[in-house]
């Protein structure tokens, strides 16, 4: 029997399935002369079809199984990659490359000039991958099939943690995030977890806020009142992420989530299948129908709901900590005011989802000593002060929170910890990427009248069950 294997995301990743052609074409070739069956593969492998992996090539000698190349592993083992010794930074020596998106408040390259200079040893340097997070995911996915040397350190997303480890293509940090248990606020740790270990460093986090116009509603204390406020007034609207996208995901889970809902239980069943995923579909809508938010939120992203906030013409916008320095260069800037995220009525509690970026080791550095050189150094309580007062960007580390110079050059810090301490992850799966477009998909589909809340429940439980299968 000929057995080819292709990891999970090549299926659904153009930029990556294009280096897996001349592989994809052999294996046709090796087993198939039927021109009809090698047009089945070839149409579906387009079009980003994962059901390649329960037999396109039905009855062939073929066998095409979804697994990882990082290690060959089967998809249904946990992750085996080795273990990380915390105290071996103490003698690193060398180069260390640390890889990720584009650097835009620059804390990355920052980070990595500033460990250099005190640590004359080793020298560091950040190297942009990908000027989007997806190009940048992109990026490290072929170097990490490649079992490219050239990467020490990975700035990975927080809901790509589970997805890597279990390609084995990370090295377990978890006696590295032990040491820092004691001052790490305890939900950003949760977004490095996966299968019992630490695959990941939390460097910097991030969850939303709402900007809201005193002189014009009342500061949010629950979504019902918020919207409630906002549908009072032709210029105290609610502006937010609507378009069909991740940002609609997040948008989603912070109600969903504040409502008491989930959308995978610890055991990775599917339990978005509620009444509380109904309630807040159907909240949402109407919502939009009444006015309180504008129908031009579909088409809304972060970006465009600052710019639209920025017009004066509307009450409360949600987004992301960044907006902060934005709106103070704007004529609004004395006459907004930043609160948490407001909790659903009845449940008392508020929960955002946690963004940010962790550090992961690449199973594949040269130089693993000098990458936890480099984590220590990124984690440590002095620099993280730095994170927040000189990048604007919300530190791991909880006692940076109440730090004297942070809370000058960010005023908001303390709603900002309150929304951290708050917020849940994503969904932690290898598939996320897969379960993220089942949910905003049909969640669009309700918020713009084009179905309705049962019918986008009943498609988002198979959409997501579907994903599942395949790894």
């Amino acid at each position: 029997m000929f057995t080819e294997t292709f990891p999970y995301h090549v299926m659904n990743d153009a930029a990556v399935c294009s280096s897996y052609g001349m592989r994809v074409q052999r294996a046709i070739d090796a087993v198939t002369a039927d021109g009809k069956e090698k047009d089945i593969v070839r149409k579906r492998l387009a079009v980003g079809r994962r059901s390649l992996a329960k037999g396109i090539i039905a009855g062939a000698v073929a066998s095409v199984v979804l697994t990882g190349c990082g290690g060959g592993q089967a998809s249904d083992s946990q992750p085996t990659a080795a273990a990380v010794d915390p105290n071996s930074g103490d003698r690193a020596t060398g180069n260390v490359t640390m890889c990720g998106h584009a650097d835009a408040s620059g804390v990355n390259g920052g980070t990595a000039a500033a460990f250099s200079e005190q640590n004359p040893d080793v020298q560091a340097e950040y190297v942009e991958i990908g000027a989007t997070t997806d190009q940048s995911r992109t990026q490290q996915v072929q170097r990490l099939e490649a079992e490219s040397t050239e990467c020490d350190v990975f700035l990975m997303d927080v809901t790509w943690v589970s997805e890597f480890a279990t390609q084995n293509w990370l090295l377990d940090q978890s006696a590295v995030v032990e040491g820092l248990k004691d001052e790490a606020i305890p939900s950003t740790l949760e977004t490095a977890f996966y299968e019992g270990k630490y695959w990941a460093t939390p460097f910097y986090t991030n969850a939303s806020l709402i900007y809201y116009a005193p002189d014009k509603v009342a500061k949010p204390e629950t979504w019902q009142q918020l919207y409630s406020e906002a549908s009072k007034g032709a210029d105290t609207g609610f502006v937010y992420q609507g378009q069909q996208y991740e940002g609609l995901t997040v948008n989603f889970l912070e109600l969903l989530y504040s409502a008491g809902g989930s959308v995978l239980d610890d055991d990775g069943n599917v339990t978005i299948d509620s009444a509380e995923t109904r309630e807040v579909l159907d909240f949402m809508a109407t919502g939009i129908e009444n006015g309180a938010a504008p129908r031009a939120v579909l088409t809304f992203d972060e970006n465009a709901t600052r710019i639209a906030y920025e017009t004066g013409e509307y009450g409360y916008q949600r987004n992301w900590p960044h907006v902060y320095r934005l709106l103070n260069e704007t004529p609004l800037a004395d006459e907004f005011a930043v609160a948490p995220l407001p909790s659903w009525e009845g449940s008392g509690e508020a929960s955002g989802v946690l963004g940010g970026w962790n550090m992961a080791i690449s199973a594949y550095s040269e130089n693993p000593e000098a990458a936890v050189a480099l984590i220590n150094f990124a984690t440590s309580p002095d620099w993280q002060k730095r994170v927040a007062a000189d990048y604007s960007q919300a530190p791991m580390n909880e006692a940076a929170y109440d730090d004297t110079e942070v809370l000058e050059a960010m005023p908001f810090a303390q709603e900002l910890r309150q929304s951290v301490e708050a917020a849940k992850p994503r969904p932690t799966s290898p598939v996320y990427p897969q379960i993220s477009q089942a949910i905003y998909d049909n969640v669009y589909s309700v918020i713009s009248g084009e179905t309705g809340s049962e019918a986008a429940v009943q498609k988002m439980v198979e959409e997501i069950e579907a994903a599942q299968e395949t790894f």
